[in-house]
């Protein structure tokens, strides 16, 4: 395994610990979140070198559906060779994901002069409205621009669950997820367009959660974001900065930023569940 994947392995294994209770199930651990938030997931035990098998898989499913938690693993294909088959044996759904990794410094794309990109604070008056991004762009099944736009944040907004939102302010607080907004002055898209954070331990930040309501897409938002949670994680001295594209038209975009594919990230879920939409294209 290259120096590299080994740093992002750690990272895996370090990032859930802030927030979830760990369970060791033999060749998988499986992470379970304390309090609100988004849910975590099943991924190979930290130093693990030897075969998992489609019973593994099934054991930790049985697990997740006696704590009412979604039934979902992650890992990296090149790291971990065999568990797509595996999770495949179980009965579940795998996606094969680009990996992707800056390389040099990252390239803040031009924007519309009515729209500007910053970082959130926990004082941010929009916070609400920017979490509620989030909601609306991973509800549309696709990276293609469409109707919804700010009336639709709006109304999310007044109904994201509180745990929910105290979750997500407390990451602001604890600076455990660092989250930026790209917003717009029109007459139309008003107010936060897309958001996307980065979660960071050991030297390594992920970006994640990057996602655009569909009346804003295709219009360099996701990028322009991108850049500046890269350009903040590195000033924050975090050596890797790396993430995760729903496939490979959503990667060009992050390679327009620096970014450069290094291994395929696999996510394994139930066929019936939805495909997530990940880090929506802008």
């Amino acid at each position: 395994m290259s120096a590299l994947l080994a740093a992002i392995e750690r990272f895996y294994d370090a990032v859930p610990r802030q927030h979830a209770d760990a369970e060791d199930h033999g060749p998988l651990t499986l992470f379970v979140r304390r309090g609100d938030g988004w849910p975590y997931y099943a991924r190979p035990t930290l130093g693990h070198r030897g075969p998992l098998s489609a019973e593994d898989v099934a054991a930790v499913r049985a697990r997740q559906r006696e704590l009412s938690i979604p039934e979902a693993f992650e890992w990296v294909l090149e790291t971990t060779p065999g568990l797509d088959a595996a999770a495949e044996a179980a009965c579940l759904r795998v996606r094969r994901c680009p990996l992707l990794v800056l390389r040099g410094e990252p390239v803040l794309p031009d924007l519309p002069e009515d729209i500007s990109v910053s970082v959130i604070t926990a004082q941010d008056p929009d916070l609400a409205a920017a979490q509620a991004v989030a909601h609306v762009a991973f509800g549309a099944l696709s990276t293609a621009a469409g109707p919804a736009g700010p009336a639709d944040r709006d109304a999310a907004a007044a109904t994201l669950p509180a745990g929910l939102m105290a979750a997500w302010h407390a990451s602001l607080v604890d600076g455990t997820l660092v989250h930026a907004a790209a917003r717009g002055r029109g007459s139309v898209l008003t107010g936060p367009l897309c958001v996307g954070s980065y979660q960071h331990a050991q030297d390594v930040a992920e970006i994640v959660g990057v996602g655009t309501l569909p009346a804003a897409r295709r219009r360099g938002l996701a990028a322009a974001v991108t850049a500046v949670l890269v350009r903040h994680a590195l000033d924050a001295g975090l050596r890797t900065v790396f993430l995760s594209a729903q496939n490979d038209d959503v990667a060009r975009v992050y390679e327009r930023v620096g970014f450069r594919r290094v291994a395929t990230a696999c996510i394994a879920e139930p066929p019936e569940r939805e495909e997530r939409a990940e880090d929506l294209d802008g």
